[in-house]
């Protein structure tokens, strides 16, 4: 079985678990008066769910492409390591971690540390206009989010006393 199908396996498996908590548990604890309404808190996962599996169903059970000749831009899977696989692994772990230490550290040192190193690994070695850029995209998000939106992010770490 090629590569895209065991993905889609694994996404199909995903999907079930998820749908199952989006068909019988999410609904569960619903005030009396929200039961009446027409959509509930798990009207969007429902719908997620029920096209993320036709999707898999269809690339799984779909018909093979066989030995065509590979078109430029196609992914050959026969020879992934000839990728830069440590390139996307590590930036997977890198939005790992961003992800962990977004509350611990405060948004603007964990999105600056984030963008900076990601950069990095891609390839980036002007620093001199990294730091600076990452700086600025970081701080004008954050304005947007926590000024304009009204959503707080901590921007801080715990122990500078930032609140919340």
């Amino acid at each position: 079985m090629a590569l895209d199908r065991w993905i889609a396996l694994v996404i199909l498996m995903i999907c079930m678990a998820y749908g199952y908590a989006a068909f019988f548990t999410i609904d569960a604890g619903l005030p009396p008066f929200m039961q009446r309404n027409a959509i509930w808190p798990s009207t969007f996962p429902k719908v997620l769910t029920v096209l993320a599996i036709i999707s898999s169903v269809i690339i799984v059970l779909g018909k093979s492409k066989g030995s065509e000749e590979l078109k430029d831009g196609d992914i050959d899977y026969t020879r992934l390591t000839d990728y830069k696989l440590g390139q996307a692994l590590s930036l997977l772990a890198m939005m790992a971690i961003y992800a962990l230490m977004l509350r611990p550290v405060g948004f603007v040192i964990s999105t600056v540390a984030f963008l900076s190193i990601s950069a990095v690994i891609l390839g980036e070695r002007k620093y001199v206009y990294l730091l600076p850029i990452t700086v600025l995209a970081t701080g004008i998000v954050w304005y947007l989010v926590q000024v304009v939106l009204g959503i707080y992010l901590r921007p801080l770490p715990y122990f500078l006393g930032t609140g919340g």
